[in-house]
């Protein structure tokens, strides 16, 4: 049996793109920040449920301590955006997220019995480069950043630019950080 070279500037078995199934980038963006939730939850040691039917909320975290003031039980409510419309590792102190005005107005609202974050995941814009894996880690590219609406006001006819902080990132310390400034009775 004869192995054969690839011709120069053929992709080989290794670098070759795989066979991706048909399912639209969007729904794929949307189940890979899922997956990155439920990582951060249960490195938190939170427990998630998912509201049916979503009336503009994604998800609700719940955090259980004894050392919570206001409850032995604190929940927040989660709602996740993700893009590649901003480059990952985006400069300065902040980037800026379009949200519909009526979106907006439901996690600004304030006060209120549950506290809202957004979470903005940025990705790559190719598959290829959402993730890796290796003998010890799976990496999913890039990062989500987090954010408080609380207050903030409608500024656009139909849709508003928010800005998110870069100093947010969503992992796991900032979610228990979320949880022990809500069990104290603050704001996320």
């Amino acid at each position: 049996m004869a192995l054969t070279q690839p011709a120069p500037g053929e992709p080989t078995a290794e670098r070759a793109a795989p066979l991706r199934g048909g399912l639209a980038t969007t729904s794929c963006m949307e189940t890979l920040q899922v997956g990155y939730l439920h990582a951060v939850a249960a490195a938190a040691g939170c427990s998630l449920a998912q509201p049916f039917p979503d009336n503009g909320i994604d998800w609700h975290l719940s955090h259980s301590s004894r050392a919570h003031a206001v409850d032995d039980e604190v929940t927040i409510k989660v709602q996740l955006k993700c893009t590649y419309q901003v480059a990952p590792h985006p400069a300065g102190p902040t980037f800026g997220f379009t949200l519909e005005n009526e979106h907006l107005v439901k996690l600004a609202r304030s006060p209120a019995s549950v506290h809202k974050i957004l979470v903005v995941m940025l990705v790559p814009r190719t598959q290829d480069e959402w993730l890796a894996a290796g003998h010890d880690r799976l990496e999913l590219r890039h990062c989500c950043y987090w954010t408080n609406l609380a207050g903030v006001a409608v500024t656009g006819k139909r849709k508003t630019t928010v800005r998110i902080p870069t100093a947010r990132i969503f992992d796991d310390r900032a979610l228990c950080q979320i949880m022990a400034r809500v069990g104290a009775g603050g704001r996320p």
